[in-house]
């Protein structure tokens, strides 16, 4: 199984960068706009379309407040398994530091999702540090 992380540090205090992720039906506004495209809600899975055409069912598995952890996973896409893990940290001076790690399956799709993961930190950093 292939595990994908990513590090983004954020001018942005954890309290804003984590009201965002949490809103798991607003990722596509306020997380991750323009990477993103377009999301609808249908039954508690988030169906998100990316700036490249391809749509994927998220669920969520936990929102852990206290972690200021959002787990979810994609149940209906190109991989067998995706679970990823978003977490917020402070980092010095009212800044945070965002982590996102993904475990996928197969291993063959990790050069293209770390590729997704790469193109969306720039547009996740500009939206969190934005508000």
């Amino acid at each position: 199984m292939a595990t994908l992380r990513r590090e983004i540090a954020l001018q942005a205090p954890l309290s804003s960068t984590w009201a965002a992720l949490r809103d798991f039906g607003a990722v596509h506004t306020r997380v991750a706009p323009g990477f993103l495209t377009d999301l609808k809600m249908d039954n508690g899975d988030r169906i998100v379309t990316f700036f490249n055409g391809l749509v994927a069912r998220e669920r969520v598995v936990t929102i852990d407040d206290g972690e200021h952890r959002l787990v979810y996973t994609v149940i209906e896409g190109r991989a067998q398994h995706y679970n990823a893990a978003v977490q917020v940290f402070p980092n010095g001076d009212g800044c945070s530091r965002l982590v996102w790690t993904v475990d996928l399956l197969p291993d063959a799709l990790a050069p293209a999702i770390g590729g997704m993961m790469d193109h969306a930190a720039a547009f996740m950093k500009k939206a969190l540090e934005a508000g």
